[in-house]
């Protein structure tokens, strides 16, 4: 495209202007088509942002954590214990290791047995909680010497189910992603409707700047230009919208889980300003090619 159809289609023409009707159905349907698709496209942006954090932390978070769970008879439970957490604290990579107080494992099992489970009579095996520094530490040598110098000892470093709550949440950043690029591809095709909707409305305008002179470059620009400043604005008002509406979300809490803090965060507000000029971008590529391929059919 050379510089000076581009300067036309920046700064606009006048008599081409006149082409494409400032109003009706095609405005209309143009604008709500790019504010809608704006508004979505926002959300699915604020989804996979969300859902990438929420990946890195459960994979961070459950990749430096694992339990030790010592199952042995009352009598010998507190000496295996105190052996167990003299290895832990000579493994290299194990930050920390603690065992859990009675209190702590009766929290754990009140979701299932109530607040007041009497834990003490209950055969519930002692638990240690281990956090592994950045560099982490052998599971596997770990386990082998607990189970030469602590039979009761098991090792549970969370891979089992750590890998399908990373994959799952993989999955939903995809997803989003996906949607993002179908909306951009429903609002092309709803907005070729429009131009071509347009094109064949003012085939005897076109007729008649034909006959004047007037070349398919210089009407297909006036089209374009219309188009995608309609688009611009339109995106423009639903991504304003759509930003509001992340905003109202309900901000990240243990209490809520991963249902909260799906907005977006930090830089990450400034993504979806990208949003407008790449709706632009998409409604002056689909109008480009349904003015040229619908003048074409005109010819």
């Amino acid at each position: 495209m050379s510089a000076g159809t581009i300067r036309t289609l920046l700064m606009g023409d006048a008599q081409a202007a006149r082409v494409v009707p400032p109003s009706g159905a095609t405005a209309h349907l143009t604008l709500f088509a790019a504010g809608a698709m704006a508004f979505l496209a926002v959300f699915a942006l604020a989804l996979s942002l969300a859902s990438g954090r929420l990946a890195d932390r459960w994979a961070e978070e459950l990749a430096r954590s694992a339990t030790l769970r010592i199952s042995a008879p009352a009598d010998q439970r507190a000496a295996q214990t105190a052996a167990a957490l003299a290895i832990l604290a000579q493994t290299p990579g194990v930050a920390s290791a603690r065992a859990l107080t009675s209190e702590e494992q009766a929290a754990l099992l009140a979701p299932w047995f109530g607040a007041d489970v009497p834990i003490e009579a209950l055969p519930v095996p002692q638990l240690i909680e281990v956090i592994g520094d950045a560099d982490g530490y052998d599971a596997a040598g770990l386990r082998l010497r607990l189970s030469a110098e602590v039979p009761g000892a098991i090792l549970d470093d969370h891979t089992r189910w750590r890998r399908p709550l990373v994959e799952a949440a993989n999955s939903l950043r995809r997803l989003a992603v996906i949607s993002v690029l179908l909306i951009g591809g429903a609002t092309a095709a709803m907005i070729t409707l429009a131009a071509n909707a347009a094109l064949a409305a003012n085939a005897q305008v076109i007729e008649v700047l034909r006959l004047v002179g007037a070349r398919d470059r210089y009407i297909a620009q006036a089209f374009v230009r219309r188009f995608t400043l309609r688009a611009l604005i339109g995106a423009g008002v639903g991504m304003a919208a759509g930003m509001l509406g992340v905003a109202l979300l309900p901000e990240a809490s243990d209490e809520g889980g991963f249902l909260t803090g799906l907005g977006f965060q930090g830089a990450g507000w400034l993504v979806p300003l990208l949003i407008p000029p790449l709706g632009a971008l998409v409604a002056f590529a689909a109008t480009w090619y349904a003015a040229r391929r619908r003048l074409g059919e005109l010819s």
